[in-house]
């Protein structure tokens, strides 16, 4: 299953890795369960992640790595890692990197109600998605 939950994301896109033999990864920020509900404190994770899942669980689909943003007060925080180095706006977001000329580039991102467009999805990420 191509899906890596609660991934620990590097300082730098530079030092993002890759699956063996791909020059494309995507990485979705998303919410820490709440622990009182077990279940994201954002209703716009909540939305995205069935769609997220589908789309990214077939054997054939491109590798997604999940990284856990944190609680709601963490999240909120203007210093919050991934607000500052990511440049994360909102959540979830998803964004593809991929090795240009041996350098990781950011090359595109989909941000919250965005990711349930099933078609801008499915092209964003290369598959048809139903």
């Amino acid at each position: 299953m191509p899906l890596l939950t609660k991934c620990q994301i590097p300082t730098s896109a530079d030092q993002l890795e890759f699956p063996p033999n791909a020059n494309v990864l995507f990485v979705v920020f998303v919410t820490s369960d709440d622990p009182a509900t077990g279940q994201s404190w954002c209703p716009d994770v909540r939305a995205a992640w069935p769609v997220l899942e589908a789309t990214f669980s077939p054997a054939d689909a491109p590798q997604l790595a999940v990284v856990e943003v944190g609680q709601k007060p963490e999240w909120k925080d203007p210093q919050n890692i991934y607000r500052t180095t990511w440049k994360v706006p909102c959540i979830p977001a998803l964004m593809r990197f991929e090795r240009v000329h041996g350098e990781t580039v950011e090359t595109g991102r989909l941000l919250e109600g965005e990711i349930l467009d099933r078609e801008k999805l499915g092209e964003f990420v290369g598959l048809s998605v139903v």
